[in-house]
């Protein structure tokens, strides 16, 4: 009989994050608590600066559930993060004015 071990990725909203964070320093923090897949911090396009906030996958949902309740609301690097689990991103509204 096979087994097949089904991962169950879940993707974890960390906000409030310094703007000194790191990917690097933030998936050693997530570390701690299982496998991290993806740590993706968000920056401003033209300056490259964090804006404070960023995304971390981790490949067991119990491992990520885990790190949410003990990491919301930590101190790290000086800040309270908050984390929680990640929701869909809202489709855009179009803007109706032309560029031309």
């Amino acid at each position: 009989m096979f087994c097949f071990n089904i991962q169950e990725y879940m993707q974890i909203y960390v906000g409030n994050l310094s703007y000194k964070t790191t990917q690097e320093s933030l998936r050693n923090l997530f570390s701690g608590f299982g496998d991290v897949e993806n740590v993706k911090i968000i920056t401003d396009r033209e300056t490259r600066r964090s804006k404070g906030f960023g995304f971390v996958t981790m490949n067991n949902s119990n491992e990520a559930n885990k790190a949410v309740k003990e990491l919301n609301d930590k101190e790290f690097e000086g800040r309270n993060l908050k984390a929680n689990k990640a929701k869909p991103r809202e489709p855009r509204q179009r803007s109706n004015y032309n560029r031309y």
